[in-house]
């Protein structure tokens, strides 16, 4: 992504090593708890609550609410990734999988056609759980599930037919960050690596753009959650990352974003060494231009004071992108 380091960005190195890495969910599997998580987490899709929306429509029955996802598990794509954040991709690529619909519906989403109109194939447990050793194979550095939150339980159960087929390379959690606190303490111990989003400080701007009401208070619970389960980021001694947490922040136009907010909460509420990927890609895609604030890119003056937001909390580990 045209990214560069902010200062050192390996916040702890992990003491297993790369070769003897062994993920939080085969813990389970051993125990059987991981078992037990599939069959709580099934209980959520009817009626459905598995994102906050809590839609309450029978998915079991293929009933679809708001993010487009009946009782299937609907993908649109599974590779080996390059351009996530350097201790993601590594030398390898990470072995992203994009699931389509979205709890969210981002008036600038550039992944829209996935997301919004829910391009892709439909999947059985199997076949997902046979992406991910797929994935594995091909050597990527870890399983990248790209917008998961409406599809927990699906991802869950399919975590388990894997493992007991050799998965054994971290969980990579890539959300918009609207994630209720119930299906994250499912994923306690399942997840890795947590890389959410923070995208907005004004639920006004969250519901102006995204069409939630509470994006606000729900993405900062999901987020001291998150930091709980994980801590901060850790890499192995090729900087390669192996469990931690991540917060990407997109900078919007005519700071719609709320981005020193939301970097005052981070070092407040979280840790001021906690990993920030400040982004500057946006551009005004999928309904943007139906908004004359969103109509266009970011300037070098609304990058730089994003830039300074950082710097005014203390915030020196991740990444800006040029």
């Amino acid at each position: 992504m045209g990214m560069e380091a902010v200062n050192n960005t390996v916040v702890q190195s992990y003491p297993a090593g790369t070769g003897n890495f062994y993920p939080s969910y085969r813990r389970l599997l051993d125990s059987g708890e991981l078992e037990r998580r599939v069959e709580e987490s099934k209980k959520h899709l009817s009626p459905c609550t598995v994102c906050p929306r809590n839609c309450r429509t029978n998915r079991l029955e293929n009933q679809k609410g708001i993010c487009l996802a009946g009782k299937d598990v609907r993908v649109s794509s599974y590779n080996l990734h390059h351009g996530e954040e350097p201790p993601l991709s590594g030398t390898r690529g990470s072995g992203t999988i994009f699931f389509a619909g979205c709890s969210l519906r981002c008036r600038f989403c550039q992944n829209y056609p996935i997301s919004q109109l829910n391009n892709g194939q439909d999947y059985t447990i199997e076949g997902l759980a046979g992406m991910m050793l797929e994935l594995q194979d091909m050597h990527a550095h870890n399983i990248n599930l790209v917008t998961p939150t409406h599809v927990v339980p699906h991802i869950i159960e399919a975590v388990s037919v894997a493992a007991k087929k050799g998965l054994c390379i971290p969980l990579v959690y890539n959300t918009g960050g609207y994630d209720s606190l119930s299906m994250l303490k499912l994923l306690d111990g399942i997840v890795d690596i947590y890389l959410p989003d923070i995208k907005y400080a004004s639920d006004k701007h969250a519901f102006r753009y995204s069409t939630v009401r509470n994006y606000v208070s729900v993405n900062r619970m999901a987020l001291l959650e998150m930091h709980r389960q994980v801590g901060l980021l850790e890499l192995d001694e090729n900087g390669i990352a192996r469990r931690g947490l991540i917060i990407r922040h997109l900078i919007l136009p005519h700071d719609s974003a709320g981005t020193c907010e939301s970097m005052k909460f981070i070092a407040d509420r979280l840790s001021p060494d906690t990993c920030i990927s400040l982004m500057s890609q946006y551009f005004p895609a999928n309904a943007a231009y139906r908004f004359e604030e969103l109509s266009r890119r970011i300037t070098p003056d609304e990058h730089a004071a994003a830039i300074e937001c950082l710097e005014k909390n203390g915030l020196e580990n991740g990444w800006i992108q040029e």
